[in-house]
């Protein structure tokens, strides 16, 4: 039972992934610039993590003005701080940075129906010395989405499945996102792996609750040894999380956003060559924080 909650866990760790490539589908065009800062403060496991995230994306238009190109980045780079005295050199976690270089094409089957692709190329590692093989993974993501505006109620469906190569299961894992907006200043979401309700006002005001997880999984470039002679060579950590947060649109393009709620499930542990946990980090829920500002088109 143990064994298979592992596995389960380690199924969560492909999320960051998904939800890029459904926020590219969801807007059609992704951000063009976001700058966001994370911040999840000490809770009673004594841990503190914060994280600031910057996206970068060119959308271009082809066959047509039918399709879309999409070449962007996504670099995030976390302040992971443990006590010290938890394990030797337990400093070399205190610091993680994961870039994406995201690849994306939106192909225009029909009217209502496009299909998508993304290649993404991802270096995640601690840094404490020179990039290294194992520093490289590659990702892949493939879905379709039916946008239905013209009715009374309009929805948009997303579908696809998501390749982690970091992922414990080594095979492709689905995900579906189903947006409805069935009253004039009311939508819901349901869909793994994120679900909510959005309330929208006529002068750029934005509400929203939100249920998602998110996570990371980061390769430790001088291997830790524990206790037991336990050999740590990897990072990662999971969380499910209860938001709620409002947007202010200050252009048509571009808008500032917060968010704040809690995790009600967290597990942040070291890994070994197998990917199974060997060692708790942080189990403990606590608060959430993000804030950010972001242009789109």
């Amino acid at each position: 039972m143990q064994r298979i909650i592992k596995k389960l866990r380690g199924t969560f760790l492909f999320v960051g992934l998904v939800l890029s490539a459904i926020n590219i589908v969801v807007g059609q065009t992704p951000d063009v610039f976001r700058l966001e800062y994370m911040l999840m403060p000490e809770n009673s496991g004594d841990v503190e993590t914060s994280r600031i995230k910057l996206v970068l994306n060119v959308p271009l238009a082809v066959r047509e003005k039918k399709d879309y190109l999409v070449l962007g980045a996504e670099y995030n780079r976390y302040n992971f701080e443990v006590p010290d005295d938890l394990f030797p050199n337990s400093d070399d976690l205190s610091k993680f940075h994961v870039l994406d270089v995201n690849l994306a094409y939106m192909y225009k089957l029909t009217e209502k129906w496009r299909l998508i692709a993304v290649v993404t190329p991802r270096w995640s590692t601690n840094f404490v010395e020179e990039l290294q093989e194992d520093d490289f993974n590659m990702n892949y993501t493939a879905g379709a989405y039916k946008n239905v505006k013209d009715v009374e109620k309009p929805y948009m469906l997303v579908l696809g499945i998501s390749y982690n190569g970091t992922s414990p299961i080594d095979i492709p894992l689905p995900f579906v996102y189903y947006e409805k907006r069935f009253h004039p200043n009311w939508s819901y979401i349901l869909g793994a792996p994120k679900s909510g309700m959005k309330y929208f006002t006529k002068k750029g005001h934005f509400f929203q609750t939100e249920i998602f997880l998110d996570g990371y999984y980061v390769n430790i470039q001088n291997d830790i040894l524990l206790p037991g002679n336990n050999l740590s060579t990897d990072v990662s950590s999971t969380a499910l999380l209860l938001t709620l947060g409002y947007q202010y649109k200050i252009t048509k393009d571009m808008s500032v956003y917060f968010i704040g709620g809690r995790s009600i499930y967290q597990n942040s542990a070291l890994r070994n060559e197998e990917r199974d946990d060997i060692f708790t980090l942080n189990d403990a829920s606590g608060l959430y924080f993000r804030t950010g500002i972001r242009i789109g088109i």
